[in-house]
C-alpha cells in the first residue's frame, strides 16, 4: 500500500489499519496523520508531470489538490474523488501592503478564491473523499463557519448527509447562509467552537457520525497542497517566511507536512520560517510557544471579531508546535484594531479578505517592528478567506472608522455635487 496511517506523536508513531475510522491513536491518544510512501518517486519528474496536467482538461487534472496525487495517494478509483476543482489560487504581490507592515517583499497566497471561498475546501475534498471510500452516510463538524459550508458542498457533491454544530449566535451570517443553501442540517449548541467541538468530537463515534474537522487526518493531507502549488508558482524558489492565521491550527500543521514531503523529493533544498498570527482574544498557543509551556492552557472564553480563528482550544497545537520547532518558526498576536488596520492597508492593493486572514499582514507588521521580521524579507502571507464571508464585519466598521466613506444625499443636483465634492476632498 502506497500510504498508512500513524500516530503522529514521534515517541509513539503507532501505525493504525486503513480502514481505522477514528482521529485518535488508539494507543496514546495522540493525532494521526496519513503517510505517503515516497520511495521510488523522483522530484523532477514530479515537477513535468504536474505541469503537464496544468494544460489537461480531466476533471481530476483540473483541482489544485488532485493535480498532486503522487502526494494524495490514498484513494484507488480516480472516479472515486469528489471535487469542485478546488485549489489553483492566485499567488498575488502587495507592495503597498508590504511597504506597510515594514518593508517586505510581500504576496499572498489567497485561498478565498476556492470554491466555497476558504481554503477549507483543499481538505475537504480529501476528507469527504474518504467518506465515501469508507461508506459512511453522514458527515459531521463543528464550526466557526468556513468548515461548515465547505463541508456542506462536498457532502452535497457526494450524496451524503451533512451535520453542522455551531456555537448559538457566534457565527457569521454569510457563511451559515451558505451552509444552509448547500442543503446542511444546522444544530447550535454551546457558547463557542470549543464547546461544540468537544461535545461533537466525544458523540461522534456513539452516534455514527464521521468528523471532517481538522482532527481528521485526511483534511491536512488535502490541505499540504497549498505549500506544494505556492512552491511550484514561485519556480521552486521558498519564500523566507509563510505566514498563517492560527485558529483550530490544522493549516500550519499541513503546510510543514507538505514542506517536509517537498523536502524529503529535493523538490526544494530550503523550507521557509513558519509564522503563526493569533487574535488577542483567542491566543493560547502564542501563550504557549511565547512562554516555552509544554501544556497547552485552553482560553476558556475566546473572544476576537476575526471569528474564523475565533477557538480557544485548538486540537492540533503539538503538530503546530512541531511545525515551528522544524522551521525556526515564530508565533505573534494581534488585536482586533490591529487586524482591522491591516485589512484595511491590504485593499490599497485591491486585495479583501476576511477579518482572521488580515492577522497575518498585523502580524508581520508587528514583528518587522520588533525587528524579528527584517526589512526586505521574502513574505507570503496566507489568506484564508474571501471577503464576503463576513460582510457584517466591513458594514459595522464602515460606520465607526471610515467616516467620510458612506454617505447619503438628497436627490438633488446640488446636494449631489457637494457631496462628490467632499468625497473627493477627504481622498486627496
Amino acid at each position: 500500500m502506497p500510504w498508512y496511517i500513524e500516530c503522529a506523536q514521534d515517541d509513539c508513531r503507532t501505525r493504525h489499519c486503513a480502514d481505522y475510522r477514528g482521529h485518535n491513536c488508539e494507543r496514546c491518544g495522540g493525532l494521526l496523520e496519513v503517510r505517503c510512501e515516497l520511495t521510488g518517486l523522483n522530484g523532477a519528474g514530479l515537477r513535468a508531470t504536474w505541469i503537464e496536467r496544468r494544460l489537461s482538461n480531466l476533471p481530476l487534472d483540473g483541482s489544485g489538490v488532485w493535480r498532486f496525487r503522487e502526494l494524495v495517494n490514498f484513494f484507488d478509483d480516480p472516479g472515486s474523488v469528489i471535487s469542485l476543482a478546488e485549489g489553483r489560487t492566485p499567488l498575488l504581490e502587495a507592495p503597498r501592503a508590504g511597504h506597510w507592515a515594514g518593508g517586505v517583499r510581500l504576496s499572498v497566497k489567497h485561498q478565498g478564491a476556492n470554491p466555497t471561498g476558504s481554503f477549507k475546501d483543499l481538505g475537504m475534498t480529501a476528507a469527504i473523499t474518504r467518506a465515501v471510500a469508507l461508506g459512511v452516510p453522514v458527515v459531521a463538524c463543528a464550526s466557526t463557519g468556513n468548515t461548515s459550508s465547505s463541508m456542506a458542498a462536498y457532502a452535497a457533491r457526494a450524496g451524503l448527509k451533512a451535520l453542522v454544530f455551531v456555537p448559538a449566535g457566534k457565527i457569521s451570517a454569510a457563511k451559515l447562509a451558505q451552509a444552509i443553501d448547500l442543503g446542511a442540517f444546522i444544530i447550535e449548541l454551546g457558547e463557542n467552537f470549543d464547546q461544540a467541538f468537544d461535545l461533537v468530537r466525544k458523540a461522534s463515534a456513539d452516534l455514527g457520525l464521521y468528523l471532517v474537522n481538522s482532527v481528521n487526518p485526511f483534511r491536512i493531507e488535502g490541505q499540504k497542497t497549498l505549500a506544494i502549488e505556492l512552491l511550484e508558482q514561485r519556480n521552486w524558489s521558498p519564500p523566507d517566511y509563510i505566514v498563517v492565521p492560527g485558529g483550530n491550527l490544522g493549516n500550519v500543521s499541513a503546510i510543514a507536512k507538505g514542506l517536509r514531503e517537498l523536502r524529503e523529493l529535493r523538490l526544494v533544498d530550503k523550507v521557509p520560517r513558519l509564522v503563526v498570527i493569533q487574535s488577542a482574544g483567542a491566543d493560547a498557543f502564542y501563550r504557549l510557544i511565547s512562554t516555552g509551556a509544554q501544556e497547552l492552557v485552553p482560553v476558556m472564553q475566546p473572544e476576537t471579531e476575526a471569528t474564523a480563528i475565533r477557538i480557544g482550544s485548538p486540537a492540533n497545537w503539538r503538530k503546530a508546535r512541531r511545525a515551528l520547532i522544524e522551521t525556526q518558526g515564530l508565533c505573534e498576536s494581534v488585536t482586533d484594531a490591529e487586524i482591522f488596520d491591516a485589512k484595511r492597508a491590504l485593499t490599497v492593493d485591491g486585495i479583501g479578505c476576511e477579518p482572521a486572514s488580515a492577522a497575518t499582514l498585523a502580524g508581520i507588521r508587528k514583528l518587522c517592528a520588533a525587528g524579528r521580521i527584517g526589512a526586505g524579507a521574502d513574505v507570503v502571507a496566507v489568506l484564508t478567506g474571501h471577503q464576503l464571508k463576513d460582510p457584517d464585519y466591513v458594514i459595522r466598521h464602515a460606520g465607526e472608522i471610515e467616516c467620510g466613506r458612506r454617505v447619503q444625499v438628497k436627490p438633488e443636483a446640488g446636494a449631489l455635487r457637494r457631496a462628490v465634492e467632499r468625497v473627493l476632498k477627504a481622498s486627496a
